[in-house]
């Protein structure tokens, strides 16, 4: 059996020719969205669709690490230390001279 859902808000847009329409501003504000941003269409098995704010897609792998990472800092945060200045400076040294553009792609196969 479903809950019953309280409608804040309806509001109703045309389709153009190409597909398109204008996402209503009261719409665009309730999903914290504006010029340039992108949304979700979601279809669930009922058939109903949704719209919701898109959403960066992430590694699981990834946000697993992170998930084990601040449950390891928030069961014992004695352990998070300032990072040790002697490691700071031999990796200036390490580095020196270099030059790293982070938006740069990586060529060659990595193995994390």
């Amino acid at each position: 059996m479903e809950a019953a859902v309280s409608t804040l808000v309806r509001e109703r847009s045309k389709i153009t020719s190409k597909g398109q329409t204008t996402i209503p501003k009261v719409v665009r504000q309730a999903l914290g969205v504006g010029y340039g941003g992108e949304i979700d269409f979601v279809v669930d098995e009922g058939g109903r669709v949704s719209l919701v704010a898109a959403q960066d897609e992430t590694d699981p792998v990834i946000e697993s690490f992170l998930a084990f990472l601040a449950q390891d800092m928030a069961r014992d945060p004695a352990r998070i230390t300032v990072f040790p200045g002697d490691l700071a400076e031999r990796m200036a040294v390490l580095t020196e001279g270099m030059s790293v553009d982070l938006d740069d792609e990586v060529d060659g196969a990595v193995t994390l």
